[in-house]
């Protein structure tokens, strides 16, 4: 994690594709993903993030994954809305760990773990989205991958997860073109005729 602050938009993608890969992700595996995205240690004990948590955790994700998926903007809003009416509260501003100020609009310190999560992604995914006027977020456009991505940056609309799949998805539509296109006049004609027209 940045020490700028904390990032909750990229942490719910993270996530998202951990669960994408791997359904029942274990608690290790999910405390691991936590700890990375800046959480305290103290907060991933078996007593504070126990194996219901970590289960309440999974379908929070899920619940999540379905924004990310969303492509229309009203659809997504209102979806979001209902997040933040079912589980947000009061924001304020807190700082814990070391960390800089960051807002907070879960139920406080007890907050449940699912309650904690989906609070903090709905607002995440709002500001994203008035930033942007537009759902800037979605799955990967590349046949075979479903990753979620977050396309935050300046320019033209995202629609791969990585460079990489922007590549493939580039080459794979540039060969089914040169496949449809007749070839040029003059062309001398290919395949099994023009071997034994000789």
């Amino acid at each position: 994690m940045s020490r700028q602050g904390f990032q909750p938009a990229q942490r719910l993608v993270d996530l998202a594709n951990a669960l994408r890969d791997d359904p029942g992700l274990p608690r290790a595996d999910l405390m691991h993903l936590l700890a990375r995205h800046g959480e305290d240690q103290d907060d991933l004990t078996g007593a504070a993030f126990s194996d219901d948590d970590a289960q309440a955790l999974r379908g929070a994700v899920i619940r999540m994954s379905g924004i990310l998926a969303e492509t229309d903007t009203e659809r997504a809003a209102l979806a979001l809305n209902a997040l933040l009416a079912e589980h947000a509260a009061v924001p304020r501003l807190s700082r814990h760990g070391g960390h800089p100020w960051h807002l907070h609009v879960d139920r406080g310190d007890n907050a449940t773990w699912d309650n904690w999560f989906l609070a903090a992604g709905a607002l995440a995914l709002a500001q994203i989205l008035t930033e942007h006027g537009r759902v800037p977020w979605g799955e990967c456009a590349a046949p075979r991958c479903r990753r979620f991505y977050l396309g935050t940056g300046p320019g033209s609309p995202r629609r791969y997860c990585s460079s990489t799949c922007a590549s493939r998805a580039r080459v794979a539509a540039h060969r089914r073109r040169k496949q449809t296109q007749p070839p040029p006049p003059g062309t001398p004609a290919q395949g099994p005729r023009a071997a034994h027209s000789r």
